[in-house]
C-alpha cells in the first residue's frame, strides 16, 4: 500500500495518474543546518558516513553549499550541464506507421507546451554532481488526454536509501525508512561516476575533498595577506610621557588604520614600518591545484577551464574532444531517463499497455559538427574516380532541400575563357597536318589506350570496391594500404613495353628513310 505524505493511502491503477502531490514541501525543506559551517576533515568524514548508511541528509546539504560558495567548482558544473542544455532535441517516432507518427507528434507538442521542462532538465542534471535528482510529475487532464502540467523539483535530502540501497521519499510522519516511490509519479535521474553504492556515486564524493584542501587554503591565504599585506604602525612616546600620553598615542594608532586621520601631541612619533617582501605563492599554487582536480573530475580534462601560462588556445581545443565524450554520455543517459519516466507512462495512460513496445526516442542532437567541406571533396573526389552516387544521398547527407517542380535552380557560374593568341591557333592548325609517320605513331597510341582500357578497370575494380565500402577516410585509407599489394599491374606493364618497342623500332625505321 502506497501512502501519501498525511499517512493516507493512495489508490493507483497501473492506466490511471496519480495527481495528488506526494513529495509534499516542508518547513525543513527550506532551511539547511550549514554543515559546511566549521568543516573539518573528521566531520566530513562523519557525514559521508551517515551517507554510507543510507542518510543522505547532511551530505545532500553539503553538496549544495560547496556549489554555491566555490566558484570554480559551480563554474566548471554549470559548464557540463549547459553543453547538455545548448543541443537541441527531438522527438522521434518508433515507425514510420500513421499511429507511431501521432503518438510522436502528441508526445512532442506536449514536452513543448510544458512551459518548465527546460528547468526540469536541468533539474535532473544536478544528478552529475549529487548522484542523483528527483522531480515529481503532476499530471492533469486536458482534452481527455493526459499530460503533464508541471515536473516539480523535490530536493535530494527529502530522500533517503534503505538497506537494499532502494531509494525512499521522507515525510514527517515518515522519517525512517520511508515511503516507496509510487510507479510513473516521479523522475529519478541516477549518475554513477564510478560503481557501487547510489549513495557515493556522485561528482561531488570527490570534489568535496578537494573543496576543504582549498577552504582551508584561502582561510590561511587571506589570513597571511592580512598580516604582510599591511604596513605596520609604531607609536613612540618619551620615556617621560604620562598614561594620558599613551592613551592618546595609541588611539591616534588606531584612527589611522580606520580614518586616516588622527591628531598627536608633538613629543610622540609614529613610523610606518613596510611589510616584508613575501607572496604567497605557495597558497596560490595550493589553490590552482585543487581546482584542477576539480576540472578533472567533472569536465574529465583541464584546458578548457584553464589555460595555463605553458598552454594555448590550441592545445585547450585538442582536448575537446574528451569533453565531447562526456557530453554525449550525459545526452543519452538523459534521454533514456526522459524516455522510460516520462513518455513511457504518457503513451500508457493514452495508448494502452500494447504501445509500450513502440515508444517514441526521446534524442539529444549532441553530435560533433561535421567539416562540410572537407566531406564535399571527398565526394568530388569519389565521383571523378567514377563511382556512382545517389543524389538523394547528396542532398540527406548535406542537409540541402531537394528542388520541387517550379523552383529557380542555381546554375554554376560560367568562367570567360582566355583569349586565343594567332600563335596558339597557327600551332592548332599545324598539329591537325600530320605527316604520314606522326599518324602511324598517333594510331599507335589509341590502339594502346583501346586495349589498356579493360586493363585499368580491372586493376582499379578492387579500389572502387573499397571505396564504396569505407565508412569515413581513415578507414578508406587503411584498406587502400591494405588492398594495394594485391593490385596486378603486369599485364599494363607488358602492354606499355610493347608499345615503346614498336614506337621505338618504327623510329628507327622512319628515320633510315
Amino acid at each position: 500500500m502506497i501512502l501519501d505524505s498525511f499517512g493516507k493511502p493512495i489508490k493507483t491503477s497501473g492506466m490511471r495518474p496519480i495527481k495528488d502531490e506526494i513529495a509534499v514541501a516542508s518547513i525543513r525543506d527550506k532551511y539547511s543546518t550549514y554543515p559546511s559551517n566549521g568543516l573539518t576533515p573528521e566531520k566530513l568524514a562523519r557525514i559521508l558516513k551517515e551517507a554510507d548508511s543510507g542518510d543522505i541528509y547532511r551530505q545532500m546539504e553539503l553538496f549544495e553549499e560547496i556549489e554555491e560558495k566555490d566558484l570554480h567548482l559551480m563554474s566548471v558544473m554549470g559548464t557540463r550541464k549547459n553543453a547538455v542544455l545548448g543541443c537541441d532535441y527531438e522527438v522521434i517516432s518508433y515507425s514510420d506507421d500513421a499511429l507511431d507518427q501521432e503518438i510522436a507528434k502528441f508526445i512532442g507538442d506536449a514536452l513543448y507546451n510544458l512551459e518548465d521542462f527546460d528547468d526540469a532538465l536541468m533539474t535532473l542534471l544536478d544528478a552529475i554532481g549529487k548522484g542523483f535528482a528527483v522531480t515529481e510529475i503532476m499530471w492533469g487532464i486536458e482534452n481527455g488526454q493526459v499530460v503533464p502540467n508541471e515536473l516539480k523539483w523535490r530536493h535530494q535530502k527529502k530522500f533517503r536509501y534503505d538497506d537494499l540501497d532502494n531509494l525512499r521519499l521522507i515525510t514527517d510522519i515518515n522519517m525512517y525508512p520511508g515511503l516507496e516511490l509510487p510507479e510513473n509519479k516521479f523522475i529519478v535521474h541516477r549518475y554513477k561516476a564510478r560503481s557501487g553504492y547510489n549513495s557515493r556515486a556522485g561528482v561531488f564524493r570527490t570534489c568535496v575533498w578537494m573543496y576543504l584542501f582549498k577552504n582551508y587554503t584561502i582561510k590561511d591565504w587571506v589570513a597571511f595577506s592580512e598580516v604582510y599585506g599591511m604596513p605596520i604602525r609604531i607609536g613612540k612616546y618619551e620615556p617621560s610621557a604620562s598614561e594620558d600620553e599613551k592613551e592618546t598615542l595609541i588611539n591616534a594608532i588606531l584612527q589611522i588604520g580606520s580614518d586616516a586621520a588622527a591628531i598627536i601631541p608633538e613629543s610622540t612619533k609614529i613610523e610606518f614600518v613596510q611589510a616584508m617582501k613575501t607572496d604567497g605563492d605557495i597558497y596560490e599554487s595550493l589553490a590552482k591545484f585543487c581546482n584542477a582536480e576539480i576540472s578533472k573530475a567533472i569536465l574529465g580534462q583541464t584546458q578548457t577551464s584553464e589555460v595555463a601560462a605553458s598552454g594555448s588556445l590550441a592545445s585547450s581545443k585538442v582536448h575537446e574532444t574528451v569533453r565531447q565524450d562526456i557530453l554525449e554520455a550525459d545526452c543519452k543517459a538523459l534521454s533514456k531517463r526522459i524516455q522510460s519516466q516520462l513518455i513511457r507512462p504518457m503513451v500508457l495512460y493514452n495508448y494502452g499497455q500494447a504501445y509500450l513496445k513502440r515508444l517514441p526516442v526521446f534524442k539529444f542532437a549532441c553530435e560533433k559538427p561535421e567539416d562540410q567541406e572537407k566531406s564535399s571533396k571527398v565526394y568530388q573526389a569519389l565521383s571523378n574516380m567514377g563511382l556512382p552516387i545517389a543524389t538523394q544521398h547528396v542532398y540527406e547527407r548535406f542537409g540541402i532541400p531537394k528542388p520541387e517542380d517550379g523552383d529557380e535552380i542555381l546554375k554554376p557560374q560560367v568562367q570567360a575563357q582566355p583569349a586565343v593568341s594567332s600563335n596558339t591557333l597557327a600551332l592548332k592548325a599545324q598539329s591537325n597536318r600530320f605527316t604520314p609517320s606522326q599518324q602511324s605513331i598517333e594510331h599507335l597510341a589509341d590502339c594502346a589506350f583501346k586495349e589498356g582500357i579493360p586493363i585499368i578497370e580491372t586493376m582499379i575494380a578492387p579500389i572502387l570496391k573499397v571505396v564504396a565500402e569505407a565508412e569515413n577516410l581513415e578507414a578508406l585509407k587503411e584498406k587502400l594500404l591494405n588492398v594495394y599489394p594485391e593490385i596486378d599491374t603486369q599485364r599494363l606493364e607488358d602492354l606499355t613495353a610493347k608499345a615503346m618497342f614498336v614506337a621505338d623500332l618504327y623510329g628507327r625505321w622512319s628515320a633510315d628513310g
